[in-house]
């Protein structure tokens, strides 16, 4: 969690399938006029809203699948080359008729 600078509850229409999103925002200059900004280098973690019908079995599926999917994502980021880390990432969990998958995003 010290490496998370961003984790938000979203509010508002529910995102599709999409339930869970991790992004890691690089060290780029853009993100801080000049220089970089060391707050804005991180993790960024989105909870996307779901419909109240299915929050409890998103709920145990997020943390049954996702959260340790999540975990070893950001362990492998952590760990990760250089070249990795100096590019923004994104990675999704969608949840479909109760099954799970992610993959990284563009």
């Amino acid at each position: 969690m010290t490496r998370v600078t961003d984790l938000r509850f979203l509010t508002g229409h529910d995102s599709g399938t999409v339930v869970l999103g991790a992004a890691w925002v690089a060290p780029n200059r853009r993100n801080y006029g000049r220089g970089i900004h060391p707050e804005s280098v991180g993790f960024r973690i989105d909870v996307h809203p779901v419909d109240a019908a299915d929050r409890a079995a998103t709920r145990a599926v997020l943390r049954e699948q996702a959260l340790p999917q999540l975990h070893e994502w950001v362990t492998q980021a952590i760990a990760a080359d250089e070249t990795w880390q100096l590019t923004d990432h994104q990675h999704c969990w969608r949840l479909v008729d109760g099954r799970l998958t992610h993959r990284d995003e563009a």
